[in-house]
């Protein structure tokens, strides 16, 4: 069993930056493929960025356009751990934001909350 802890949330002004991190534990996840979403008030979960790894330890990164160029998704396999480093934070950004990983099934953290003031 997975078991994924957010952390790293809160309130920040816009133009300011935050770094999430996703503590895993129960098992390595080196090989799963991670990613970040974000749910708004009102609104569907959506996709913010995703780490993917392929045979020979090579990540891929993707990531949605309205964060491209400002968010960054990276990984610690020693730690165990995923972050989101989220820099040029805008009010719309506001949201919780749950990290997963997936291999045969999909876990998902409990969330952590980003509020961004104008």
């Amino acid at each position: 069993q997975v078991q994924l802890v957010e952390s790293g949330g809160g309130l920040v002004q816009a133009g300011g930056s935050l770094r999430l991190s996703c503590a895993a534990s129960g098992r390595t996840l080196s090989t799963y493929n991670m990613g970040w979403f974000r749910q708004a008030p009102g609104k569907e979960r959506e996709f913010v960025a995703r780490i993917t790894w392929t045979n020979g330890n090579t990540y891929y990164t993707a990531y949605a356009d309205s964060v491209k160029g400002r968010f960054t998704i990276s990984r610690d396999n020693a730690k165990n751990t995923l972050y989101l480093q989220m820099n040029s934070l805008k009010p719309e950004d506001t949201a919780v934001y749950f990290c997963n990983a997936v291999d045969t099934r999909v876990y998902w953290g409990q969330g952590t909350q980003v509020t961004v003031s104008s």
